[in-house]
Formats: C-alpha cells, structure tokens, sequence
C-alpha cells in the first residue's frame, strides 16, 4: 500500500484483512488495523505507509457512477476517514465482497450490478460517518500544489521555479508546504510520481528503457536508472522482468 501523497476526482477505499497501514489523510494519521476500513473521498490528499506486511482489498471509484451520492462525495469530506471493526458488520462485509467480484464480471448485467451493489453499499457506509461542508483553508494551498504536481510531474521543467510562476506562489512556501505538510523534499516527491509512472509503464508495454524514461520526466537514461534503484531496489530491467514473471505464473 505504499506510496507518496497524491490526490484524485475518485473515491478510494480498502479494507485490511492482514497486517497494518499508516495512512495520512490531508492533515490526520491513521494507523490501520486488520478488520478497519480506510475511506478517501475525492480531492482529499492521501498517502500510504506499510508498518507490516498487508492483505486487503482495495477499491477505487468514480464518483460520476453514483449521482444519488453526489453532495455528499463532492460537497462534503469525512470527519474521520476511518471507520473502526466493519469486520463486524456481517451486510457491509456481504456488500464489499459483492462489490469486488462484480468488479471481475464480464457480463452483459455486471456494470448494473456494480452500481445497485456500491448504492447499497455507500449508502450503509455513510450512515457510520461523520460529514462536514467544505475545505479547510489551511489545505487550499496544499491541494493547489498537490493536483499542479500530479497533473504535471512528467514534464522535465517541472521545478518550484516553474511552480512559483505558474501558481503565484513562494518557491520558499511551496518548499515549506513539501517540508512540513508532505514530509518530503520535493525532489524526491516528483521522482516518486515518476517512478509509479514508469512502473506501469514497464508491466504494460514493451517500450524500450530510454523512451520510458523520457515519458516519466526525467531528462537522461543515467537519471531514471539511479531514481528507479533508489525507490524500487532494482533496475528498470529487472523490475520489468520480474513484473512479467509473476504476470505468468498469474495466468490460467
């Protein structure tokens, strides 16, 4: 489960089966526990560390799927994105499991089922949270970085010289924000959306090193390789070969 602070329009949620999380959600920590459900509505900005190694299902989800939902999703934000012992909660648990292996249906009823079943779902769900209206001001400028980063990390100009222009802000706060509301130096936070890009991008096509690369952000081959090593452990050639080895034994 992990990986740097980030956001999105969707809906993303998992539940732990095994082992535990830390997750931090705009400005709370939530440490995770086997039997907990983890919820992040759109636009919230989130990140995830392992404490022990995990099982759990995971679940993202277009919010435009459920219209019925949508003051809620778009309007509002948890108090608390957590939700304690849904493991003891027989219909939620039904619903989440249903949830999942409509997701794996290739039939003509399965997107159907899928938005009966997350209807069914969200709507027992939210009935255990907390909701309040709006933002609070002290996480505008924190999104406003977040989505300008997330929206442009595969350009290799991308500096908190080009972000200062852009978005009229300090260079000098904008380091700040990385520094003590990220957590993270900015250089490495841009290399972390790199590298997740370029992981999809070895596991999912057969383009060639150098062009991955340059598709990721980073200006030279020499740069991508050190980067990739210093988050993954490997090389991009053997991320790429070991990726494939497990995509074979996954086959039927």
């Amino acid at each position: 489960m992990a990986c740097e602070s980030h956001l999105h329009y969707h809906l993303e949620f998992f539940y732990l089966l095994e082992g535990q999380s830390r997750v931090y959600v705009d400005s709370a920590v939530y440490d995770v526990f086997p039997g907990d459900l983890l919820l992040v509505f759109p636009n919230q900005i989130h990140r995830f560390e392992c404490v022990s190694p995990e099982r759990y299902l995971l679940f993202i989800i277009n919010p435009d799927m459920m219209p019925e939902l949508e003051g809620a999703f778009l309007h509002r934000t948890p108090t608390q994105a957590i939700i304690r012992n849904v493991k003891d909660d027989p219909y939620l648990l039904s619903l989440m499991h249903l949830l999942a292996e409509s997701a794996m249906q290739a039939s003509p009823y399965s997107a159907a089922t899928m938005r009966g079943t997350m209807l069914a779902f969200f709507g027992r769900l939210l009935s255990r949270v907390e909701l309040t209206r709006g933002i609070s001001p002290n996480l505008h400028s924190v999104r406003t970085i977040v989505d300008y980063c997330t929206r442009n990390y595969a350009s290799p100009t991308l500096s908190l010289k080009t972000m200062e222009e852009e978005l009229h802000l300090s260079r000098y706060h904008i380091s700040h924000i990385f520094s003590h509301k990220l957590n993270i130096n900015f250089n490495r936070y841009i290399n972390s959306l790199r590298i997740s890009s370029a992981c999809r991008l070895l596991r999912s096509t057969d383009r060639s090193i150098t062009e991955i690369a340059g598709l990721s952000g980073f200006n030279t081959s020499r740069s991508f390789n050190r980067a990739f090593f210093d988050q993954m452990g490997l090389s991009p050639t053997q991320y790429r070969r070991a990726m494939a080895s497990i995509d074979a034994v996954n086959q039927p």
